[in-house]
């Protein structure tokens, strides 16, 4: 078990912080290798034009137990150093009789969700590159102060498909991935072995690095400034394979980001290149738990983003079916 102190994450394995860099250049060739643009229609929807009907289908056949797990953190309207933006929840009436009865209770909700604290959804719309959106649209052109008129997450729509774990800690034997240790595409392999699946075209991905365990023992710290996640290199295997929708109970990047000048890569290569949506902050704890017990690492998996037009993602409780 790890014994880093919260405030001062371990550094990263040897390869440099976020594992091995990757220049400016190379990762514009990746990003063009990468690209999807022009393949769908609609074009909004991206790589989510995979699951077709069969496929959700085929997906509810994991159901076999009919345990259901939700992912989402709880509402966090604590600052902490992972949340920086807390969530808003206050009472706005408290048993007020009304004429005639009853009396009711209300109280009302509000985040700036794109960040290290809620569970969300990352719309199409969220991320640009060198100022274009997915397909190639101009980001200044599509986003305003009324929000996107492309990629927006009503298109997306309520995801279901076949869900897969990538329990890394699980894999290593580790309660977690230290911060700014880096997920290769051989980690990436290597798990699917151990784990006994493969990811298939249409399928959710998400990658459990161990983030809520390793902050209910040691507590919260700065995953701006290191995380574990992904490195671009895994991202090739994704794209070829197929995916529809990538997770991880961290924001997906590995921290420091291996690319400089590009903060947040993967969510770049991913969101812009492919076309993939994203779920961020996921607590993948009781999943993790679910699993190992079953000796199950594939299940159905349901995200039923807020209907918010124009959005560029929503908070989410994703489900896992097993």
């Amino acid at each position: 078990m790890s014994s880093n102190p919260p405030d001062a994450p371990a550094p990263p394995p040897a390869g440099g912080p976020g594992g091995p860099a990757v220049s400016r250049e190379e990762f514009d060739a990746l990003f063009a290798a990468l690209r999807t643009w022009g393949r769908w229609s609609p074009a909004d929807r991206g790589a989510w034009n995979r699951v077709t009907a069969d496929h959700v289908r085929r997906a509810t056949a994991l159901v076999r137990s009919g345990t259901v797990v939700a992912m989402a953190r709880p509402w966090d309207t604590a600052p902490a150093p992972d949340n920086d933006k807390p969530a808003l929840h206050y009472m706005s009436a408290l048993g007020d009789v009304e004429a005639p009865e009853p009396s009711t209770h209300k109280d009302f909700i509000g985040a700036d969700y794109h960040g290290k604290s809620v569970s969300h959804l990352d719309a199409l719309c969220h991320i640009a590159y060198r100022g274009q959106l997915y397909d190639g649209g101009a980001a200044r052109d599509l986003v305003g102060a009324g929000g996107a008129r492309f990629g927006g997450v009503p298109a997306l729509g309520p995801l279901v498909t076949k869900g897969v774990l990538l329990d890394l800690p699980a894999v290593l034997g580790n309660d977690w991935l230290e911060p700014g240790q880096a997920v290769r595409a051989a980690d990436v392999l290597a798990a699917e072995t151990a784990l006994g699946v493969r990811i298939g075209e249409g399928d959710a991905v998400l990658l459990r690095v161990g983030r809520f365990r390793r902050r209910e023992e040691l507590g919260a710290w700065d995953l701006g400034a290191a995380s574990a996640g992904l490195h671009v290199d895994a991202m090739p295997l994704l794209a070829e394979r197929g995916i529809a929708l990538l997770g991880s109970d961290g924001d997906n990047d590995v921290r420091p980001s291996p690319v400089e000048g590009v903060h947040s890569p993967v969510h770049t290569l991913a969101i812009a290149a492919m076309g993939v949506p994203l779920l961020d902050n996921l607590d993948l704890e009781a999943l993790s738990g679910a699993c190992a017990g079953t000796g199950r690492y594939e299940f159905l998996l349901l995200v039923a983003p807020l209907n918010i037009p124009g959005g560029t993602g929503s908070p989410v409780n994703p489900v896992a079916v097993m």
